[in-house]
């Protein structure tokens, strides 16, 4: 396993580029972590941020679960049809 390979290796098998999953990766721990400090706050105020834990959950859950329907889309699309197939489609359907 070359050293280049430790970084693209999981990005590739979420279909992501390695800067696409450092963003992704990135937003998720900025959201978790804004989640994070609303329930450590909610533990010593539990009037303030009845929600925000469980919506940010059920947030990156929906983002989570999307992406990887829209990737298994993807690999569907692909499988199905060939990226030679679709662009002659494509192709023809534009004219």
């Amino acid at each position: 396993m070359g050293m280049r390979s430790l970084f693209t290796d999981h990005p590739a098998s979420v279909g992501e580029t390695y800067l696409q999953h450092l963003c992704s990766a990135g937003g998720f721990a900025a959201r978790m972590f804004i989640g994070g400090t609303a329930c450590l706050l909610h533990a010593f105020l539990p009037f303030a941020f009845r929600r925000t834990g469980s919506e940010c959950i059920t947030q990156l859950y929906e983002r989570m679960v999307t992406h990887r329907a829209r990737n298994a889309a993807n690999d569907n699309a692909s499988a199905v049809n060939p990226p030679a197939a679709r662009a002659t489609r494509a192709g023809v359907a534009a004219r």
